[in-house]
């Protein structure tokens, strides 16, 4: 499939529409959520001959604790499952692999699999693919503004000397460039608490594609109407 020009070099995902895809076939909803899986591998293979070198996926969000409790221990285990299996796989294709979210309410054996495989894939360049586990924005940037605040409590900071970067230093993406491009699955048009801060000149694509549905082509198709929007970031082009 031929790269579109202008693609974005971060892509994010909004992953929406996985128990709605099982209800449809009447199948629980975790089948929706395996099938789900097996589209993330497919898209994350798929990512660097589209020319995109950041893919980061909104797994998990500080909301979805309210789901079942079934459902709940059934996206962890499936978490560690992908973790587990795509260890060798990801390394082979020279993938790193991170994570962003707050991991202290995640089982002990699922925080261990996600810093061995950020360990294992820290060295990889072809794609930086990162998934939101226990993330959202509101709470990364309580989480940022905590730790500022308790370097400004200590002495070690004042607090003129913080701005737009010295907060970005403290979100969990603070190794990631920002997203140029926002997609979410399903045809939902709303963007979930999922990174506030970084997308505010992110260009954002909703489509009425379930998740279990997004192929490569699909995202192929999307990429090619990014590379026709004209972004300006607040200026006016000459």
């Amino acid at each position: 499939m031929p790269v579109p020009s202008g693609t974005p070099c971060h892509v994010a995902i909004i992953m929406d529409g996985n128990g709605r895809w099982a209800t449809q076939k009447g199948w629980p909803r975790l089948v929706g959520h395996r099938k789900g899986a097996e589209r993330v591998k497919e898209i994350v293979r798929a990512a660097p001959d589209l020319g995109i070198t950041h893919l980061t996926v909104y797994a998990f969000s500080t909301e979805n604790w309210k789901r079942s409790t079934e459902e709940v221990l059934g996206l962890m285990k499936l978490f560690a499952r992908y973790i587990q299996r795509e260890a060798e796989a990801l390394s082979r294709e020279n993938v790193r692999m991170c994570f962003i979210g707050d991991r202290r309410r995640l089982d002990p054996k699922l925080q261990e699999l996600m810093a061995w495989i950020e360990k294992r894939t820290e060295a990889n360049t072809k794609l930086t693919f990162t998934i939101a586990i226990n993330y959202g924005g509101r709470d990364e940037l309580v989480r940022a503004a905590r730790r500022l605040a308790r370097q400004v409590a200590a002495g070690e900071l004042d607090p003129a000397a913080i701005d737009d970067s010295r907060l970005e230093a403290e979100l969990d993406t603070a190794f990631l460039p920002e997203p140029d491009l926002v997609i979410r699955t399903s045809g939902e048009t709303r963007v979930s608490n999922f990174l506030l801060w970084q997308a505010a000149y992110a260009e954002y694509e909703f489509t009425p594609v379930l998740w279990p549905d997004f192929t490569p082509e699909v995202l192929g198709d999307i990429l090619r109407r990014f590379s026709g929007r004209d972004r300006r970031f607040g200026g006016v082009k000459p």
